[in-house]
């Protein structure tokens, strides 16, 4: 279900399309001089982005050595728990994109191992 979704009959011209697709893209703030994100939009299919999460999680686990996961230990290893689950989110979009890139251009994301 999940490939077919996402790549199967979709096409996408960047990675905020896909993005935008799966929920994880900020949502600006602004107001007078402060500009900032809230939050993620979760505009999206929920059942996606939920899936998605957990594949961020298992990327961690079975893809220790790939610049992703270091990337995430890096920012937040030392972190506490809500800071961990707003990473997840950040590594989620960031997975989804370098996997797309895999998927349409053949391009292995960094330090990732493949099996034969």
């Amino acid at each position: 279900m999940f490939s077919a979704e996402l790549f199967g009959t979709r096409t996408f011209r960047n990675g905020r399309q896909l993005g935008a697709l799966l929920g994880l893209v900020p949502v600006p703030y602004r107001s007078d001089q402060a500009v900032r994100d809230q939050g993620i939009s979760k505009a999206g299919r929920a059942e996606l982005r939920r899936m998605w999460l957990q594949i961020a999680w298992g990327w961690l686990r079975w893809q220790p050595d790939s610049a992703l996961a270091q990337w995430f230990h890096r920012r937040f290893g030392a972190a506490g728990g809500r800071s961990k689950r707003i990473g997840i989110v950040a590594l989620a979009r960031k997975l989804a994109i370098a996997l797309w890139r895999y998927v349409d251009h053949g391009v292995v994301p960094e330090g990732a191992t493949l099996k034969a």
